[in-house]
């Protein structure tokens, strides 16, 4: 598949990739920047990440320990909010699409979490309700915004803190990538940005399933 492979304080420094939406307009402000070719669906880290020590509350109102209860698992994490009006809904459904295509027992063995960078309005009803008309498998996560805010960043995800404005707009900057944890080590070491489509998700989610370079 298409790969590329960059160094994880490379992409560090570059802040990876960020997306301002805002809600209660009708023309969303997005701003991106680019951290590989428009030619590259999956960038291969030299050096992965650890596994963001995160303790949240899953849609079911429940305590949720990503490190221990996706241990050993094939698991991509992806940080965005129900409200925005574009990429992270778009992103989701193409997970959603190309995992359906697996096998049943691959599905069963993937874990997908998302993590709202915007729990004020995120409750656990609300990212429940939103991720059961995407994948009800999905993992909502909700918390702390400065618990989010730092395990993002542990990762190299920027995700700033949700603005009101007076004209009723809502703007939530985040990253826009997923990452990609091997069962092998429970490390990142695959990351995705936006632009990745339902066939690259297709073509790499047998690999990454196996903790393999797709």
């Amino acid at each position: 598949m298409r790969t590329k492979k960059f160094t994880a304080a490379a992409l560090l420094a570059a802040a990876l990739t960020l997306s301002a939406c805002t809600s209660g307009s009708d023309e969303p402000s997005t701003t991106v920047s680019e951290v590989a070719p428009d030619d590259k669906a999956a960038t291969v880290l030299d050096t992965p990440f650890e596994k963001p020590d995160l303790v949240l509350t899953d849609t079911d109102g429940k305590e949720f320990d990503l490190r221990e209860q996706t241990k050993g698992r094939p698991t991509l994490i992806y940080f965005g909010y129900t409200h925005c009006p574009d990429i992270c809904p778009l992103t989701m459904n193409n997970l959603a699409v190309a995992k359906k295509s697996l096998p049943e027992a691959q599905q069963d063995e993937l874990r997908v979490v998302f993590a709202t960078t915007d729990p004020g309005r995120d409750t656990p009803a609300e990212l429940g309700s939103w991720l059961k008309g995407i994948d009800a498998d999905i993992v909502g996560l909700t918390g702390d915004f400065a618990t989010i805010q730092a395990g993002a960043r542990t990762v190299g995800i920027s995700v700033e803190k949700p603005v009101e404005k007076k004209d009723g707009t809502y703007i939530s900057t985040h990253g826009t990538q997923v990452i990609a944890f091997s069962p092998k080590t429970d490390q990142g070491y695959v990351l995705y940005g936006e632009d990745a489509t339902v066939a690259d998700w297709s073509a790499d989610l047998p690999e990454l399933i196996k903790g393999e370079n797709p």
